[in-house]
């Protein structure tokens, strides 16, 4: 396995944290039972809630201050409000979760979390 920050990396752009060379995911969100160029086990790592978490507390982290600062700094309606907001928020979250998904598989890769090890403890 590579340094840490380069396995998260690898998940966040969507390849295999070990290699770097295959895909990491087969389809949008199901992570591949094993890499095609390393064989490292992909479909181990499970991460079960990790990302839809991580992924709503970024998100909430850029709306919350955003709308603040629109709504302190031009006070619109709040059918306007909804309307800007709520897309940006769907937007962000499903264009945030699968490479959140993938940072989180590579980094449970570094630390060894995967469903082998775990059964034999």
């Amino acid at each position: 396995m590579p340094p840490m920050m380069t396995a998260i990396g690898r998940g966040l752009l969507g390849r295999c944290p070990a290699c770097g060379k295959s895909y990491l995911f087969n389809g949008f969100l199901k992570v591949r039972d094993a890499c095609q160029g390393c064989g490292a086990p992909l479909g181990l790592a499970r991460a079960d809630d990790a990302p839809p978490y991580f992924t709503i507390l970024l998100v909430g982290h850029l709306m919350v201050p955003a709308m603040f600062f629109v709504d302190r700094a031009y006070t619109p309606e709040i059918w306007l409000m909804t309307a800007i907001f709520v897309p940006m928020a769907a937007i962000l979250s499903v264009g945030l979760l699968r490479p959140i998904k993938g940072g989180t598989v590579g980094l449970m890769m570094k630390l060894n979390m995967l469903k082998a090890h775990l059964d034999d403890v």
